[in-house]
Order: C-alpha cells, then sequence, then structure tokens
C-alpha cells in the first residue's frame, strides 16, 4: 500500500467513475461507420477526449458542432450498461465534499445524464467540455478543476484511465494514478502515470487533515 497526501483529487468521469464503454463503443460504432471510417481506431481515438476533437480530426470540411450535437444526442439516449466502477461511490462519500471534483470531456448534459444513471455523487461545481477551450491531453481541463478547489494543481492527484487524460493531468502539474480500467499498463506509463492501480476500489482515504488535506491509501500494481 503506498501512501499519498494531496490536498484535491480531481476525477475523470469514464473508464474512473462510471462505465460507459459498452455504450460509448457503440455510439461511435454507429457513427464511424456512417463516415466510412474503421469503428475500432474511432473508438480508440475518441477515447478521454471531448468527441468534437474527434470529429474535427476525422472530419474536417463538416459541420463540426452539427456532428457533435448528434454524437452527444445519441449518447445521452443510450445510457444502457452505464454503471458505477468499483470503489466509485464509496471512494467519494469517504472523501471531504470540498476535496475533489470530476473534470470530464463529456459536455455538462451527458455527464449529468450519466452520473445520474450510474448514481454517483455530483459535486457542486465540476469541469466539462463546455467549460474549456482546449481539450485532454492540454492541461486547461485539469487547472480549471485544481481552481474550482482552490488548489494549486501541484497539490492535487488526477484520477485517470485514458493517456490523454494523464497527459492533461501530468502537463498541468499533478501527480496522476491511473486506472486499468480500459487500458494497458504500458500505455499508462508511456503517458506519465505516476501509480497505476485496478480501480478505485484499491484507493481507500486513510484520514482527514483538515484544511491541510487528506490522505490516501493506494494498491499500487505497477
Amino acid at each position: 500500500m503506498t501512501k499519498i497526501h494531496c490536498k484535491g483529487v480531481l476525477f475523470d468521469l469514464d473508464g474512473v467513475l462510471a462505465d460507459s464503454t459498452p455504450a460509448v463503443t457503440r455510439v461511435w460504432t454507429i457513427w464511424a461507420n456512417k463516415h466510412g471510417f474503421d469503428p475500432e481506431e474511432t473508438v480508440h481515438r475518441a477515447h478521454g477526449r471531448p468527441s468534437i476533437a474527434t470529429i474535427r480530426e476525422l472530419l474536417p470540411k463538416a459541420d463540426h458542432h452539427a456532428e457533435n450535437s448528434v454524437v452527444e444526442a445519441m449518447e445521452i439516449e443510450d445510457v444502457e450498461g452505464v454503471v458505477p466502477l468499483p470503489g466509485a461511490v464509496e471512494l467519494l462519500k469517504a472523501l471531504p465534499p470540498e476535496r475533489w471534483t470530476i473534470v470530464t470531456s463529456c459536455t455538462r448534459t451527458l455527464a449529468l445524464r450519466r452520473l445520474r444513471v450510474a448514481g454517483i455523487p455530483i459535486p457542486a461545481n465540476f469541469v466539462s467540455s463546455d467549460d474549456i477551450t482546449n481539450g485532454k491531453p492540454n492541461p486547461e481541463p485539469y487547472l480549471k478543476g485544481a481552481e474550482i478547489l482552490g488548489v494549486a494543481p501541484a497539490d492535487c492527484i488526477v484520477l485517470e484511465d485514458a493517456p490523454a487524460g494523464i497527459r492533461a493531468g501530468k502537463s498541468a502539474g499533478s501527480r496522476v494514478i491511473a486506472l486499468q480500467t480500459t487500458e494497458l499498463d504500458p500505455l499508462l506509463l508511456a503517458a506519465g502515470a505516476d501509480w497505476i492501480v485496478k480501480d478505485l476500489g484499491s484507493i481507500q482515504v486513510c484520514e482527514s487533515e483538515g484544511s491541510d488535506g487528506v490522505s490516501l491509501f493506494a494498491k499500487n500494481i505497477a
């Protein structure tokens, strides 16, 4: 067990708090087939990033906002199988509410839909793709997450499953715990993860230290 002290905890949503992989795969497979792209490659490209970023890359001459609206509507509609990942609800309830928030590449509407369907606690304020100009792997989302908590990014721990998100957290100056929920260890390490754990069930709040922050125990895999 590794003890990690921090003043703020920043959680990605999909693949960290909620398992939405089946729904995401279904939506992007439909979209890829519609436009003649390889579904598997498209799903992988879209992982951990705002959907409009993928659309801009693959359809540079399209109406990006119109296409993004189509994808978002499909994702809001398809929530079959969206469930909390192991340990997610328990960890959030154990953390002081002022010490954590969510930093997601989803739109706010989609994030709220998935959080409610999965029964995951919703923070008073969180970062969505609606709140940023540059999505992951740019550090902007995690810089804004730290700002919400009123904590320096260097004093935050980021919880991520996607290489793009890991790079965003590291670029923001935070330490990153990567989860083995969606990617292989070599990709997580190559992105810069400081620690790797199976899922949030491998992390416990060992003590709350008031204004000085919190300490976590992580069952470190790599």
